[in-house]
């Protein structure tokens, strides 16, 4: 599989993350994103023994879109700073079912049941619960359906599936959050739409940005590609 590289340098590997691809290997035994590009670098650069590739940050298994990673043991330490800090800046796409108004915050707790590998909305003085925090943008509605822009203020497992899905709006094509008003085979609608921080050496701020496929339900919404979402 061909992986689409936004940007390389001696320090950092943004690229765009295809769907239902993990991130990492898992059970599954399914070709992962981090395997995939190791060998990648390894080859184009015709390095000897392992190749450094450090996770900085997640997208679920459905879900595509920008995701960057560190290529030296300083830039991950660096930007898993910036994670912790809040100072990365990242924007989702996602279509929903349903309504949820102009726009807004949206804030819950929530905790992991990782035997099931689910997340649920808690009480904020339930054992474990975190809090989750994102703030979205209707661009448009349609068909009974809403496109949104999400911006994450906090980093939690499933964190908008499970919100939107607690607020009324699950997403489409989500089997897991919105299992009945989603069929089964239908892609989840969610996209890592735009990605920006700060260079671990030089500090320049760099911003990057990844349309969704131009397939149902994203193609209700012309054109799929530039101009959908202002920032």
């Amino acid at each position: 599989m061909t992986i689409r590289i936004l940007y390389e340098d001696n320090h950092l590997l943004v690229v765009e993350k295809p769907v239902n691809m993990p991130v990492q290997a898992d059970d599954s035994g399914d070709n992962d994103l981090l395997t995939l590009l190791k060998a990648d670098l390894k080859e184009r650069h015709q390095k000897p023994g392992n190749v450094y590739l450090g996770l900085v940050h997640r997208l679920d298994r459905p879900v595509g879109g920008v995701l960057v990673f560190a290529k030296t043991s300083k830039a991950a330490s660096r930007l898993s700073d910036v994670l912790r800090k809040r100072e990365m800046e990242r924007t989702y796409l996602a279509v929903v079912r349903g309504d949820l108004g102009h726009g807004g915050l949206l804030e819950h707790h929530l905790w992991k049941d990782a035997k099931k590998n689910k997340v649920h909305t808690v009480k904020a003085s339930h054992p474990g619960g975190k809090k989750a925090v994102l703030h979205y943008e209707t661009i448009e509605r349609k068909d009974g359906m809403s496109l949104l822009a999400i911006q994450l203020h906090t980093g939690r497992s499933h964190q908008i599936r499970v919100q939107m899905a607690a607020s009324g709006a699950p997403l489409y094509g989500d089997q897991k959050y919105g299992q009945h008003v989603n069929k089964p085979g239908q892609q989840i609608a969610l996209w890592a739409h735009t990605l920006a921080f700060p260079h671990p050496t030089t500090k320049e701020v760099l911003k990057f940005e990844s349309t969704p496929p131009s397939d149902h339900p994203w193609n209700i919404w012309k054109p799929v590609r530039g101009g959908m979402v202002t920032t």
